[in-house]
Parts: structure tokens; sequence; C-alpha cells
């Protein structure tokens, strides 16, 4: 008997052998990002206080663009100014076990344009 996995639970799998060597602290926090078939989010996280310092999703984005790579750089951007009002320039960049192309990879090319460094 052959016992297919879904792709989400193998994303997952691949998430936790991710987050076992990252990071984030106050100083240089885990940029991690979700995305659904529907909407990004992205979230700068203080892992060792455990809080979000700044999120961003495409939920605040009221131009339409929310599932597609528009969506995305926007959410990078948005997520990128707010990082530098709090004075963070460096972060750790979680893709969640998502394959880096695609939204994962417009969101993290808007945050660099946008200024943070990782």
């Amino acid at each position: 008997m052959i016992i297919k996995k879904s792709k989400n639970s193998m994303r997952q799998k691949r998430h936790l052998r991710i987050r076992k060597n990252l990071q984030g602290t106050a100083l240089r926090p885990r940029l991690s990002v979700y995305r659904s078939n529907t909407n990004m989010y992205a979230q700068l996280i203080d892992d060792v206080n455990g809080i979000t310092l700044v999120s961003a999703s495409t939920l605040e984005d009221k131009s339409g663009n929310a599932g597609n790579i528009k969506g995305a750089v926007n959410v990078g951007k948005s997520l990128a100014e707010g990082a530098l009002k709090k004075n963070i320039k460096q972060v750790v960049f979680d893709r969640s076990g998502y394959l880096y192309h695609g939204r994962v990879k417009a969101l993290a090319d808007a945050a660099r344009a946008a200024g943070l460094e990782f």
C-alpha cells in the first residue's frame, strides 16, 4: 500500500527542517513568509522574546492584487518600510518550506529593493 503525502505536509516537513537552524533576534529578526491560495503574509519575528515586530499582508492592500506577484511585491515593500521605521535593516529570511520562486521570490526581492538586507 502506497501512502501519498500532500504538498502541504511535505512543505511543513521542509519548514521544520529549515527552522532547526534559523532563529530571529531583536537585532536580526526572522522574516517569515506564508502564502495561501488567495493571500500573502509576512512577519518580522523576534524568536528570543517570542514577539512579532512588524507584519504585512495582502489583506491590507485594497488594489485587488492579493494572490499574485504584484500583491507579493506590495507586501515586501510595506514590510520593509515598517522595519526601517523601527530601525531594523538586517533580517534572516525564512521561506517556510516554499520553493524560492514566484510570489516568495518577488516578496524577497521587493523587501531587498526597499532597504532590507538578507
